[in-house]
């Protein structure tokens, strides 16, 4: 894979020529005022700031638009320098790195710019925001996507399923943004979390003195989203009276405010969600048929993340990226670590996974995580014989290849890097050496017979700590 390190500074562009040469990547190095001489075209673009960003804004957009938009930027920014990122910069780029290199870092952000790659490439001529919200490529996701492309732009009412936590809003969210609609409110109604005397007030406005307390005229919801959508999450909460008003609405497209007899024109779409089984609560009577059946042209059913493993490392790297977009710092996973997130029940589903994955950025701020560092429930069974068994994800494609003691290794259908396959297998094995020796340099080399040197050079190459003055030896 080729990559652009685009920087005035020359001793830094050798940094990186040398580095991503050693990481197995074809590194080309040039300066702001040469880069459009280039004549092959590149697969990643480094790009090295001085922390003048007002001045780069116009740089990167003028390569994006010679090279190519969808093009994955790194931006490689001064380490000493905390300076918020412009919005407009954050939005051009996959994430940040700082200098001088680490090569952990160096290797966790190509990382991220693959994955960022592979997805405009499998996602055709569709605009990546789609995807950027919806990361995987199990069959189940990728049925979903095919379903928002092919409804978004209709004015079919849609209704969301799927249990709390796999992401109903993002996807009525990317209905919204694909239809034609995309330039007036989104509004979102949680159905679930109003009181059942004040929703009605609360989706159709009201009228000043409609109510103890109405003190003034109010628009609702329907008003606020006009020609925009409309979304009523949890619509199974709703209480049945109301039910009979959003059917009126859906039906005659008009509505009144509380108080009022004045019709208001409702043009809106409609889309609906919800975790509870809408079937079973028509029989036992606590929602209404017609108003399912109007609700359901369109369903859609979003997977618990227990249905779809192969997506994890993807999601995983997704949630730090966003992290890091926000500033609100990052955090790296060994491949032990991810295989064992992968072997979890998930009960909250994706929103348990990104709880879990801003609980670790706060406990390891810019760290690396291993399975021993996951709170206990995340271990399961993984942590048991451990020692006698090495698991190793490859992130960048969601294969896991797993190496057992006393059996051969199983080549994935895919295929892998071998060399990035033996680099993360490598790390694991000292790191848990290091780990075992309690920090020790020289009686974690003895277990992994090496020449202590050797050792030291490794960790360093890893960026490991040395805790040799903290023991003496």
């Amino acid at each position: 894979m080729q990559v652009l390190v685009i920087t005035q500074d020359k001793q830094q562009g050798d940094n990186f020529s040398h580095l991503l040469d050693f990481i197995d990547y074809d590194a080309v190095v040039t300066d702001f005022s040469a880069w459009q001489n280039i004549t092959e075209q590149p697969q990643v673009i480094i790009f090295a700031s001085k922390g003048e960003y007002e001045k780069d804004l116009p740089v990167l957009k003028s390569i994006r638009e010679k090279l190519a938009e969808n093009l994955p930027v790194l931006l490689a920014t001064p380490g000493t320098d905390k300076t918020e990122l412009p919005s407009e910069l954050t939005a051009m780029i996959v994430t940040s790195i700082q200098t001088p290199l680490k090569h952990r870092q160096l290797v966790h952000a190509l990382h991220l710019a693959e994955v960022y790659r592979e997805s405009k490439i499998s996602d055709g001529n569709t605009s990546p925001m789609l995807f950027r919200s919806m990361v995987g490529n199990s069959r189940a996701i990728v049925q979903v996507r095919k379903l928002i492309e092919q409804v978004a732009d209709t004015s079919a009412n849609v209704l969301i399923l799927g249990e709390s936590g796999t992401g109903k809003e993002v996807v009525a969210r990317n209905l919204h943004y694909y239809s034609s609609r995309r330039d007036n409110p989104f509004v979102p109604v949680n159905c679930g979390a109003i009181p059942p005397e004040l929703l009605e007030s609360e989706l159709f406005g009201h009228e000043k003195g409609a109510f103890t307390g109405a003190i003034s005229s109010r628009q609702g919801r329907f008003e606020l989203a006009d020609g925009g959508t409309l979304f009523l999450d949890e619509i199974g909460d709703m209480p049945l009276a109301m039910q009979v008003k959003i059917l009126r609405v859906i039906q005659e497209r008009v509505f009144e405010r509380v108080g009022s007899n004045k019709s208001i024109n409702a043009n809106v779409r409609i889309v609906a969600a919800t975790h509870r089984n809408l079937e079973d609560q028509i029989k036992e009577g606590s929602f209404r048929e017609d108003l399912y059946y109007r609700l359901n042209v369109f369903p859609i059913e979003m997977p618990p993340l227990q249905q779809r493993v192969e997506d994890i490392p993807l999601l995983i790297n997704e949630l730090i990226t966003r992290m890091e977009h926000e500033q609100r710092g990052s955090v790296r996973l060994t491949p032990a670590a991810i295989t064992a997130l992968c072997q979890y029940s998930w009960p909250g589903n994706v929103r348990e996974l990104a709880n879990l994955i801003e609980r670790l950025v706060i406990m390891f701020p810019y760290g690396v995580v291993d399975i021993r560092d996951l709170p206990e429930k995340f271990r399961g069974h993984s942590t048991a014989g451990f020692d006698d068994k090495i698991v190793d994800v490859n992130v960048s494609d969601a294969t896991t290849v797993v190496v057992s003691q006393g059996s051969a290794e199983r080549l994935p259908t895919e295929g892998l890097d071998l060399k990035e396959h033996l680099t993360n297998l490598e790390y694991s094995l000292i790191k848990q050496a290091l780990e075992e020796a309690n920090g020790i340099v020289a009686h974690a080399a003895k277990r992994l017979h090496m020449r202590r040197t050797t050792l030291v050079e490794k960790m360093r190459k890893y960026g490991l700590q040395r805790q040799e003055h903290a023991t003496g030896i």
